[in-house]
């Protein structure tokens, strides 16, 4: 009796290990990065790992400029008159909010002050004292408690509760400052996420931004995260969430990738069938993310974050080739899903890289082969 069931575990450890065991002739796997066979991401132009920046997903030289600047001198008008500068509705305006609100926040966290010591991110402080009436500060300002929020306290407490409650109040006047920015409200969208929005309350708010900016990608995602079903929806409702918005995706629009969002948001965390990223569900949202990216503008500032989580998606795939032209477009910037979820985002999109590089090159490829 001994001897059958010992026969039948090993059966079963078979089962489980096989997939592991056979490998395709493109099949690849990490070594050592000075092992004789290891491929070198540099020898196409790659950024070393050390040198990746993690705080955006792709470059905004103005941005970083300001930044360097606000930071040095702890003048926030900078930060002003950029934002002054960049459209309501433009994608690019959320992600300047969200990066000064960031910095804010880092800051404060890297020095919370004393009693010989200011606090980090006194400039927004100054920011919002010195110009009360100012759109740009009241946006900052609204983003940077939420952003404290979910740094600093855990959801379900009094302590999140009262931040979340002081951010939403902050959405408000931010609203009022600026009637036709969407910015407020998609500020709000991770309020309503953090203190659980009826449904109908969080559609008031969605309906706001659909009247401002109906087409805006960083909207689409941050409405995502409440839909998904670690949060206050479901797998089902998440998929139809992000298949209606790329149905109605207007020519050249980035929300034809949106299902490859809500498929990431669903993974499961132990995949022991190694055909899962060949599936019908993710080949098909793969597909439209490709689709979107080919007809996207070169500079529409939603592309860089597409791209990274198409390399995630191309690379569990093995499909070499098309996760290294996307590489080429977004390596050197790595702020965007699915790295910034990890604890060390340039390390994580680095193992990715390695893969696509290997990968490539074990299917024929070279730096002379592959298009910029």
């Amino acid at each position: 009796m001994e001897i059958l069931w010992v026969l039948m575990a090993l059966i079963m450890i078979s089962i489980v290990l096989l997939p592991f065991l056979r490998r395709r002739k493109s099949a690849v796997g990490l070594v050592s990065p000075d092992h004789p066979d290891a491929a070198d991401p540099a020898n196409y132009g790659f950024v070393r790992e050390e040198e990746l920046d993690i705080r955006m997903p792709g470059p905004d030289q103005d941005l970083l400029d300001v930044l360097d600047l606000v930071q040095r001198t702890q003048d926030y008008r900078a930060a002003q008159q950029l934002l002054s500068g960049t459209d309501a509705g433009d994608e690019l305006r959320w992600q300047r909010v969200q990066a000064f609100a960031g910095a804010a926040s880092l800051e404060l966290r890297d020095r919370p002050g004393g009693a010989d010591e200011a606090p980090g991110g006194q400039w927004l402080r100054v920011w919002r004292a010195e110009q009360p009436k100012d759109a740009g500060s009241a946006a900052v300002h609204a983003e940077f408690l939420v952003q404290q929020a979910w740094r600093t306290a855990t959801p379900g407490t009094d302590e999140f509760r009262i931040i979340m409650e002081e951010a939403r109040a902050a959405c408000g006047d931010a609203a009022l400052l600026a009637p036709g920015d969407p910015v407020p409200y998609i500020v709000e969208l991770s309020v309503a996420r953090g203190l659980g929005y009826s449904q109908k309350d969080f559609e008031q708010v969605w309906l706001k931004i659909l009247d401002r900016a109906p087409a805006h990608m960083g909207a689409h995602l941050a409405a995502l995260q409440y839909w998904c079903e670690k949060w206050h929806g479901s797998r089902e409702l998440a998929y139809s969430f992000a298949e209606a918005a790329a149905a109605r995706a207007p020519q050249g629009s980035l929300l034809a990738a949106m299902p490859l969002f809500a498929v990431f948001e669903h993974l499961p965390e132990v995949t022991l069938v190694s055909s899962f990223y060949q599936t019908e569900v993710v080949t098909k949202a793969v597909h439209g993310a490709l689709h979107a990216v080919h007809s996207a503008r070169p500079d529409d500032p939603m592309l860089a974050h597409v791209r990274h989580l198409l390399v995630f998606f191309l690379v569990r795939g093995e499909r070499w080739a098309e996760a290294m032209n996307q590489l080429v477009h977004v390596d050197g910037h790595v702020g965007a899903l699915p790295w910034s979820l990890a604890e060390d985002p340039a390390a994580e999109f680095a193992v990715y890289r390695a893969l696509a590089v290997a990968g490539y090159e074990a299917n024929g490829g070279s730096p002379a082969t592959l298009p910029h």
